[in-house]
């Protein structure tokens, strides 16, 4: 029903940047919240940070002067500018949303992207 593909990712050096982006495609009726959560191997899937349709941002205080969310409501799309990456945030990076689709409009449900490969790494 809805789909979230992501793009960006890679390998980069300690102090680099990368861009993430996301894009939501199907039976979207509206869309609440979009973000992006996070999972280094042998951890929880943790909060990145996360953005409404008003542009409220919510940021984990490890990324927080780092890292800028931004969104384009009328895209359905989400990206993720990352600057000044540590090793730390190595990580595989997931898109999600929480949408509202047309053939089941009275509850939000959460959708997420496959992930992609986020390597800090000198």
């Amino acid at each position: 029903q809805v789909q979230l593909v992501e793009s960006g990712g890679g390998s980069v050096q300690p102090g680099g940047s990368l861009r993430l982006s996301c894009a939501a495609s199907g039976n979207i009726l509206s869309i609440n919240r979009m973000g992006w959560y996070r999972q280094a191997p042998g951890n929880q899937r943790e909060l990145v940070v996360d953005i409404t349709s008003g542009h409220t941002t919510n940021y984990a205080d490890s990324v927080k002067g780092r890292f800028t969310i931004s969104r384009d409501n009328s895209k359905n799309t989400v990206a993720l500018q990352m600057n000044r990456l540590k090793p730390e945030d190595t990580a595989v990076y997931y898109c999600y949303a929480q949408v509202k689709t047309f053939s089941a409009s009275y509850a939000w449900m959460q959708y997420w992207g496959e992930g992609t490969q986020v390597t800090v790494s000198s």
